[in-house]
């Protein structure tokens, strides 16, 4: 789930080749990592509280999915302006602004008093969280040591750890208040920016600034293209599960908290440690087949058990879709930044502008057809979404040819 600006190109050691420890970093790079940790803290952050807000806030859970749509509909339009920013202001300060967006729209969010208001300042949220993701990746990679698979790593383990610990965040200040998730958050964004601001050096700016039609003229690119939308199936159904599972468990926010808790670290451990292995010893695409297939067999088991054995046999299926999440993610980041010949910061600006367009449909579709037709009907979509992803990398392998040797 990343994204970058102007990378170097990978060496050898990036590669693959006598690869270094992605976890001998400078200070810099841990401060960039810890605030990523927390920029991710907020994709989930909202899970275990989202019927606690629907309760406060006098909401259907439809309109409390539009907290993920707005947030995600946001993200993906910026994403074809954050180059064109960060380009012009440098990285440094591109995450300073996106840090600073996050802490107002966070503080805000907490302070509002309708489902409406609400909706309206996580949008802004998403506006700063783009700004923030789309320089991480690349300002971890300027001053990282190890190459760009080992940055690549240590982001992916920024992510995981973010998405796990977002949910038990959010279940331990949402058991005092549905809006003390919003003001942690806020709080931790500010010592974050404040890190940054210390111990970050600012990168030198790209040779070429980038225009804000590079990233749609980059999806030309027949790779590229086929990356972003099979990645729009993946997120539609990466997605259902996360904006919708909280209404269909019927949890108290501790216990949607903790499987939440229990997916996220799953996450983070077949992100980081299962999926540069599997990709080096069956390659990039067939560990995308992999993973796609088997987050299609899991969302069918959580149908069929919701159907047959409801209670703890949905909550294990669920914990279950973390493993090849987290496999998709990673390999999703690397297939991005490799298809093409586009520079780096123009190849996934156009990649996650039609990525997130899955994250941004995906909670107020499958809520809607949860609530008014049955709560199985969205995993049997993300399972639909899963097997058309897996059809169009084949329909359109001819176009992967750069990944194959990865």
């Amino acid at each position: 789930m990343s994204d970058s600006s102007a990378l170097s190109i990978p060496s050898e050691t990036s590669r693959g080749v006598g690869r270094a420890s992605p976890w001998r970093q400078p200070v810099s790079v841990w401060a960039t990592a810890f605030a990523a940790v927390v920029a991710f803290m907020g994709i989930g952050l909202v899970d275990p509280i989202l019927p606690s807000i629907a309760e406060g806030l006098d909401a259907a859970p439809s309109q409390v999915s539009l907290l993920f749509t707005s947030y995600f509909l946001v993200t993906a339009v910026a994403m074809l302006v954050t180059g064109f920013v960060s380009s012009r202001i440098g990285g440094k300060k591109a995450l300073l602004l996106g840090l600073a967006l996050v802490v107002v729209f966070a503080a805000l969010s907490g302070m509002s008093t309708s489902v409406g208001e609400l909706v309206a300042f996580r949008a802004g949220w998403g506006l700063g969280n783009a700004m923030f993701i789309a320089t991480a990746l690349a300002v971890i990679v300027g001053a990282a040591s190890g190459g760009t698979e080992s940055a690549i790593v240590l982001y992916e383990a920024a992510l995981g750890v973010g998405i796990a610990s977002g949910p038990l965040m959010g279940a331990v200040l949402g058991d005092w208040h549905w809006r003390g998730p919003f003001f942690g958050t806020a709080v931790l964004m500010a010592v974050g920016f404040v890190l940054i601001s210390v111990l970050l050096r600012e990168q030198a700016r790209p040779m070429v600034r980038t225009r804000i039609s590079d990233p749609l003229r980059a999806l030309a690119h027949g790779g590229l293209s086929t990356t972003a939308f099979t990645a729009l199936f993946y997120n539609f159904a990466f997605f259902t599960i996360l904006a919708f599972t909280p209404f269909m468990l019927g949890m108290s926010p501790y216990g949607i908290g903790t499987v939440f808790f229990s997916w996220g670290v799953l996450v983070a451990v077949s992100s980081v440690f299962v999926a540069p292995r599997l990709q080096e010893r069956v390659g990039m695409v067939p560990t995308l087949h992999l993973a796609l297939g088997a987050l299609l067999v899991l969302q069918v088991a959580i149908v069929a058990a919701g159907a047959f054995a409801p209670g703890w046999a949905v909550v294990v299926f669920v914990v279950g879709t973390g493993v090849p999440i987290g496999l998709n993610n990673t390999v999703f980041t690397e297939a991005a930044m490799e298809v093409s010949d586009a520079p780096r910061s123009v190849a996934s600006a156009g990649y996650n502008f039609v990525r997130w367009m899955g994250g941004a449909m995906a909670p107020f579709i499958a809520t809607k057809l949860g609530e008014e037709v049955s709560p199985l009907l969205p995993y049997c979509v993300g399972a639909v979404c899963c097997a058309a992803a897996v059809g169009l990398l084949v329909l359109r392998r001819h176009h992967l040819g750069a990944l194959a040797a990865h």
